[in-house]
């Protein structure tokens, strides 16, 4: 099963690339995340669009399509989606009726130094995603609080709590992705 992994951030040290990291570490058998950054992803533009995907869109969506699933990791950013994660699931979900990301089965989870994780992030995506009829794993919701608690000196989250709810999740997305495959 090829999952296609993305941290809804620019920064290299963010802590979302490293839960995104963690997953990959205990991912199941069979299972390979493959992350992709957002980085050279252009802001939207129906004009730009209008004239061709530019390249890194291009690769955007060519890895989406050769995926079975997401597994999404956010930051928040003012209580909701950082811009970068939305301006890259704008152009994904891109043209109607024929995005790579309809109807494709997806996790989401997210770090944050703050309280109480990511959960309002998390809530707007799931409406992001569901306009876009993604089938979604609900449960557990993987709202990492206190992040920066539960890395090592090296930067690798170690808190075994956590990475027990991460494994639940993509045991969960394997589950999904069966489901939506039978479909």
């Amino acid at each position: 099963m090829r999952v296609f992994g993305m941290a809804g951030t620019l920064r290299d040290e963010s802590f979302n690339r490293r839960l995104l990291d963690a997953a990959r570490a205990v991912a199941p058998q069979g299972m390979e995340i493959v992350p992709h950054d957002i980085e050279d992803v252009p802001l939207y533009d129906a004009d730009l669009e209008k004239e061709g995907d530019p390249e890194p869109v291009q690769r955007l969506k060519r890895a989406i399509g050769q995926a079975d699933a997401l597994l999404i990791s956010t930051p928040e950013y003012q209580h909701g989606v950082p811009g970068v994660l939305r301006n890259a699931l704008d152009w994904a979900s891109r043209p109607p009726g024929a995005a790579p990301l309809t109807g494709k089965p997806v996790a989401i989870m997210g770090a944050t130094p703050g309280f109480i994780g990511t959960a309002r992030a998390q809530k707007q995506l799931r409406q992001l995603l569901a306009y876009n009829d993604c089938p979604m794993v609900m449960e557990p919701e993987v709202l990492v609080g206190h992040v920066d608690e539960k890395v090592d000196h090296d930067g690798h989250i170690t808190d075994e709590e956590t990475l027990d709810f991460v494994r639940e999740l993509l045991g969960n997305l394997a589950g999904l992705v069966a489901i939506h495959e039978e479909a």
